[in-house]
């Protein structure tokens, strides 16, 4: 029997939780609604969800602190969910962990979608048959395997959203070439994802702050056109 994948629905707004379930549950998903921060905290660490839906506007504990609450120990994928639709407010979301950010009001099949996509890229990258070599990457100090999903540095696991992953694996994949901020949006957050290039400095700031220039590897920004991964 398949395990169905479990999403928590954190949203003050009752009527929307329960349209969004509807929505999860007729594409077999197993859901869970609470609305407001204390209970979403308390729900993930029961519940154990693959994925969270988390409103921003809640009672209490809004949805920033909820996120940057669940970031300090897992990496489960967050999809923001907010009537706010200006740059800084998802900016601040992306820099506090979400991955992906969906302003309302939404097409339920647009959400859907995004939570699939997401999910796609957070589980692992089974190995097939025929023998495909794992994909994955090492340096001097650093490891970065996209088969299942980590990143060792100085013999280190280092935790990090699914999406941060590959944007690493992806620029060290390919050593000193530079892309652009364009082509890693459509690289890593594919036509599925409707954002801006502010997305991915986002993004690498993060890794900056998590993995620390090496002596002979470093995230280099190559001002006016991108970043690549430099191997010195």
């Amino acid at each position: 029997m398949v395990t169905k994948q479990k999403i928590l629905i954190v949203d003050d707004d009752e009527n929307i939780a329960e349209l969004i379930s509807l929505y999860l549950t007729k594409e077999c998903f197993d859901t869970m609604m609470v609305h407001d921060g204390e209970e979403a905290l308390r729900a993930f660490e029961t519940y154990a969800p693959n994925l969270v839906l988390l409103d921003l506007m809640l009672p209490g504990i809004d949805g920033y602190q909820v996120c940057r609450e669940i970031r300090t120990k897992s990496s489960t994928p967050i999809i923001m969910l907010s009537a706010k639709g200006e740059v800084f407010d998802k900016v601040l979301g992306l820099e506090l962990g979400a991955d992906d950010y969906i302003i309302k009001p939404f097409d339920s099949k647009e959400m859907v979608a995004r939570v699939k996509a997401v999910l796609r890229r957070y589980q692992p990258v089974k190995t097939a048959p025929s023998g495909d070599k794992t994909k994955c990457v090492t340096y001097p100090g650093i490891e970065i395997n996209l088969t299942n999903y980590s990143v060792v540095v100085d013999a280190q696991t280092v935790e990090m959203p699914p999406k941060e992953l590959e944007l690493l694996y992806f620029l060290a994949s390919s050593p000193n070439q530079v892309f652009t901020r364009e082509q890693l949006l459509d690289q890593i957050w594919g036509y599925e994802y409707i954002g801006d290039t502010r997305t991915v400095d986002v993004h690498i700031k993060r890794l900056r702050e998590k993995i620390k220039d090496h002596a002979g590897w470093s995230l280099a920004t190559v001002w006016g056109i991108g970043y690549k991964f430099e191997v010195k």
